[in-house]
């Protein structure tokens, strides 16, 4: 069943159904990767989204060959892609002779990169954010690639604005977003070297049942923590809207490389979002602190105009949420931390 507006269900019963609802492609996904010919590899498929954006792929075009390489210390997901039809590489990114033996396939999707306990090893940090992508640059200089980044790269912008355009220079806060930076200077640099076609995906917080803004403040409110406001507005992204833009992307690779917004066309503020779980459990939420005039915020008008908006609209989401937390479905148990304003992950 393609994935489309009327074909969503009202609630996600399990991770099995979510999954599925994760890898179910769009008619314009299909259409759009029957545009671009060859392999498609995911580098750092292992990652909380790279599994399903693998999934996705293979659904829509069935008869190409998927690749998903990471180091798999989880065997699980190893096991999880090949059920689907996706193929596997082991492969540590740190390791140059290792990258160079990959098959060259003309479409890549990099998905590596640390963030969580980014501040407990910067070196580590920097190696995986930008020396990774240097090497990946190089060897797949004739492949279309297609590099995850992150709206962090930017900024803080006015919240009664329409956030930060593909036109604002990079600025931010702490060393983690400092090291995306580094990222995307790396495909910038050999993009210009190589004429390697490619996009800068600036994705602003994707929405999984069990991750993201909306499961971290669902669960606050319905466990009566705190929510600190002063990251006062959002914007985020059902994570298979954003998948499909990523794969899409290989129809719209520049040469050199350019930087594209991915995330909900809405600004959101945290207040309100709290309050229609507060209406949803039946509980006061516990807001503290005061919101600032500024926040992590990107404009997507050019994803909009390239893909429309995303199927899944904002209130779909946060009736999803509220189903998910109120049965204490299972979490990834990582929060996505999107009320830092310090940049220290």
């Amino acid at each position: 069943m393609l994935l489309t507006r009327k074909t969503l269900p009202k609630t996600i019963p399990d991770i099995a159904a979510l999954d599925d609802l994760l890898c179910r492609p769009t008619q314009a996904l299909i259409d759009d990767l029957n545009k671009v010919e060859g392999d498609i590899m995911i580098l750092g498929v292992a990652g909380k989204m790279g599994p399903t954006l693998a999934g996705l792929a293979k659904a829509a075009v069935p008869a190409r060959r998927v690749i998903g390489v990471a180091r798999f210390s989880d065997a699980s997901v190893r096991d999880w892609l090949h059920a689907r039809g996706v193929e596997t590489i082991s492969c540590d990114l740190l390791d140059e002779a290792a990258i160079n033996a990959l098959p060259k396939a003309p479409n890549v999707i990099f998905m590596a990169g640390r963030k969580f306990g980014a501040e407990g090893d910067l070196s580590l940090t920097w190696a995986m954010n930008a020396h990774v992508p240097a090497l990946v640059a190089q060897t797949f200089s004739s492949s279309r690639i297609v590099a995850f980044s992150t709206g962090c790269v930017y900024p803080f912008v006015p919240v009664n604005g329409n956030g930060s355009t593909e036109e604002m220079a990079p600025n931010p806060p702490g060393e983690y977003a400092q090291s995306c930076v580094g990222r995307e200077r790396m495909f910038e640099y050999f993009s210009h070297k190589y004429s390697t076609p490619g996009r800068l995906f600036r994705l602003n917080y994707a929405i999984d049942m069990r991750y993201g803004v909306l499961h971290d403040i669902a669960t606050k409110v319905l466990n009566g923590s705190p929510i600190d406001v002063s990251i006062g507005h959002v914007n985020f992204i059902w994570q298979g809207d954003a998948s499909a833009q990523a794969l899409r992307c290989l129809v719209h690779c520049t040469a050199p490389t350019s930087p594209i917004n991915v995330s909900g066309h809405e600004i959101l503020a945290v207040r309100d979002l709290a309050q229609n779980f507060g209406a949803r459990f039946g509980r006061a939420p516990v807001l503290v602190g005061k919101e600032e005039p500024t926040a992590w915020l990107t404009d997507t008008s050019k994803a909009v105009e390239l893909f429309g908006l995303p199927v899944v609209d904002t209130e779909q989401l946060i009736a999803w949420t509220a189903d998910w937390v109120s049965r204490a479905m299972p979490s990834l148990g990582k929060p996505t931390k999107y009320e830092v304003r310090d940049g220290r992950y």
